[in-house]
């Protein structure tokens, strides 16, 4: 289906399991937000010590629509308050992937950082995909940037 057809500023329904009836599910918290709110659905709590990282479970599978994909960005009081982020941020959930939504934290701080069952680790973005053609070729137009890159264009 073409990307116009798919996409006409209806809203993608996403549907969600929950491993357990104590998991929240994620909500915007605010008229306007971007992104829902991801919480760790954990039974013990994780210590994340300087530069250390791990797989957070959320307890939610989710059935994305064909067409979307489901971006897992980091929350940005965690990151200026305690320098914790989303380590392969964003993380890209596919809408053929069915299993349990994890998220992985880094913790770029400098002080061990507890994470708590229910606290709020992550956000979620959902947001249209467009999957490109591809054409073997042996040039490309040329441009006045050209192949320069990492700062060729100055600071």
């Amino acid at each position: 289906m073409p990307f116009d057809e798919l996409h006409k500023g209806e809203r993608p329904l996403v549907k969600i399991r929950k491993k357990d009836p104590k998991v929240s599910l994620p909500r915007y918290e605010t008229q306007g937000a971007a992104g829902m709110d991801l919480r760790a659905f954990i039974e013990k709590e994780i210590f994340l010590s300087p530069l250390g990282r791990a797989k957070i479970p959320t307890g939610l599978f989710m059935e994305i629509p064909p067409g979307f994909e489901a971006q897992v960005r980091p929350r940005s009081g965690l990151a200026a308050k305690a320098g914790i982020t989303v380590l392969n941020s964003p993380g890209t959930i596919d809408s053929d992937y069915r299993g349990e939504l994890e998220i992985i934290l880094i913790n770029l701080g400098s002080e061990t950082f507890t994470v708590k069952n229910n606290d709020r680790i992550a956000q979620l973005i959902i947001a249209p995909v467009i999957q490109a053609e591809t054409e073997e070729t042996f040039s490309l137009s040329e441009t006045s940037r050209g192949e320069g890159g990492f700062g060729s264009t100055g600071v």
